[in-house]
């Protein structure tokens, strides 16, 4: 009997592991059946992105002329790009006081997209004869190399005697609108590096102008006229308040008035 048992508990062992290398086999089928549509979906994603890049090349060019004829327009406004800068809820923090002197003589920017698109891009500052520097051009370019690293390089400004990057004092003055940055704006523009990770290089700054200012700065320009409007319609409301208080105040002395000549009749 004792016989029996043993006999039943090793064929049910056996069950056991054969249902186990069963399962086992299944699950390796499986696995390689998903990596097999997973290599099929990451061929289908690289065709995607070459389609991708080739139509984004394409219109790259077609917007090319019409972000020319923009800056042509621009340049006939004074200090657009000076005020596209002050508008804008992030990038304002980054002028001192003297940055906006020298961003005054700021003609025309651009950002401009390497020919293949995902190896990088360069931001262009163009200037106006001015007393700061030399330079009429200054251009960082951000360059995306094959094995993973990110190159930075700025054109090195070649300041005028007796000029140099801003001090980087806080400008912030009483009845100012608002406060002024504690770093000149052309520190960030001289940094240039070279890292293995990506993610350690990031410049929002750079991205910043890239993704949003420099696809419509008209936005951020027309902020600034229009928080002008609304502090002349404020300037407004205050005075005519002002003017009803004092037509109170009248109408009130000329009750006081009354009242005392009746105090005196009777």
């Amino acid at each position: 009997m004792v016989a029996d048992k043993g006999k039943k508990l090793k064929v049910a062992d056996k069950n056991e592991e054969e249902n186990a290398e069963q399962i086992d086999g299944d699950l390796v089928l499986s696995i390689e059946k998903l990596q097999e549509i997973q290599d099929e979906l990451e061929k289908i994603n690289e065709k995607a992105s070459d389609e991708v890049l080739a139509v984004e090349q394409k219109y790259n060019e077609i917007r090319r002329p019409v972000y020319d004829k923009r800056n042509e327009i621009i340049k006939s406004i004074p200090d657009f790009w000076l005020t596209a800068f002050l508008s804008h809820p992030a990038l304002n923090e980054l002028l001192t006081e003297e940055d906006q002197k020298i961003f005054k003589y700021l003609s025309s920017l651009e950002v401009e997209d390497s020919k293949d698109v995902k190896s990088g891009y360069s931001i262009i500052f163009n200037f106006n004869a001015n007393p700061y520097f030399g330079d009429a051009r200054l251009v960082k370019t951000f360059t995306f190399l094959d094995e993973g690293t990110t190159k930075v390089t700025a054109t090195s400004i070649n300041w005028k005697e007796g000029t140099g990057i801003p001090n980087c004092i806080n400008n912030d003055k009483k009845g100012n609108k608002r406060a002024h940055a504690e770093e000149s704006f052309f520190s960030w523009f001289s940094e240039t590096q070279q890292k293995d990770n990506m993610d350690e290089i990031h410049d929002e700054v750079a991205e910043i102008i890239k993704e949003d200012l420099w696809p419509n700065p008209l936005n951020y320009f027309n902020n600034e006229a229009d928080e002008e409007d609304f502090e002349g319609d404020e300037d407004d409301e205050e005075g005519k308040g002002g003017d009803g208080s004092e037509d109170d105040d009248d109408e009130q002395d000329d009750d006081d008035v009354e009242d005392g000549d009746e105090d005196e009749d009777n």
